[in-house]
């Protein structure tokens, strides 16, 4: 914003810079109460409780993260959904959106904008987490390239459960609605992958189509970042679904 003159009115930014203070807005607003610091703090417990008791890091005698990392779909099936809520439901509900779209931005900006802020946050909540890779590295001689692809594939998995999470906000003004149908949705893909859930299917689908439902899960593409591969169809993936709920939900707010 620029400031006021004396003869002048409030002059209002360009497009550009209307778009940065889009993502500054909706970053800080995480922030403007406790509750991200509990999402966060219970992220954190979590991802070590998986990490060191059900995945068993210590006892695996290994210095890599791998185990960690393949229990990240079920943090961000819950935490993705919890941030994505307040994407354009909390906007509704307070009747700001009419507001916020005064501003020299199209719809499409300040959707990017507030998906981008609400993927920085998510990438914070894994940040904190980093100090058990420094642990592991303590403890032995980790390969650092394959723990920071184990980042980035989790990263990317955030945003895929954040996509779906941008269409429950945009379909309700509530954020409860919004969390609920997010988390169901990404509790669906977290699913797909899993032995238990693909003993279900064997015999009832062909096998093809099992192997086809096998892939759509977020573990199974998940697991080449965990081995340090650098795969680009489970990118491809991640991202498609990451951006194609954001396309949607812009849609949806712009025909509401």
């Amino acid at each position: 914003m620029t400031s006021p003159s004396d003869s002048t009115p409030t002059a209002r930014p360009n497009g550009r810079a209307a778009f940065a203070a889009v993502v500054r807005r909706e970053f800080a607003g995480y922030f403007r109460t406790p509750l991200a610091y509990v999402f966060l703090a219970v992220f954190n417990a979590f991802a070590m409780a998986l990490a060191f008791f059900v995945g068993n890091l210590y006892e695996a005698g290994t210095a890599n993260l791998d185990r960690f990392f393949l229990y990240q779909p079920w943090l961000w099936a819950f935490l993705a959904p919890a941030a994505g809520a307040r994407l354009w439901a909390e906007e509704r509900r307070q009747g700001t959106l009419e507001l916020l779209l005064t501003w020299p931005v199209t719809v499409w900006q300040a959707a990017l904008g507030k998906f981008l802020a609400a993927w920085l946050f998510l990438a914070c909540a894994l940040l904190v987490t980093f100090p058990i890779a420094l642990t592991v590295g303590y403890l032995g001689s980790p390969d650092w390239g394959v723990i920071a692809n184990g980042y980035l594939g989790s990263l990317l998995c955030a945003g895929a459960c954040l996509g779906l999470a941008a269409i429950a906000s945009a379909v309700t003004r509530s954020q409860v609605i919004a969390f609920v149908t997010g988390f169901l949705a990404c509790f669906v893909l977290v699913l797909l992958g899993y032995g238990v859930f693909d003993g279900l299917l064997v015999g009832v689908l062909p096998d093809e189509t099992v192997d086809v439902i096998r892939r759509l899960g977020l573990w199974r593409n998940l697991e080449p970042f965990t081995l340090g591969l650098f795969d680009l169809q489970p990118t491809v993936y991640f991202l498609s679904l990451a951006f194609a709920g954001l396309g949607l939900s812009t849609v949806i707010v712009e025909r509401r």
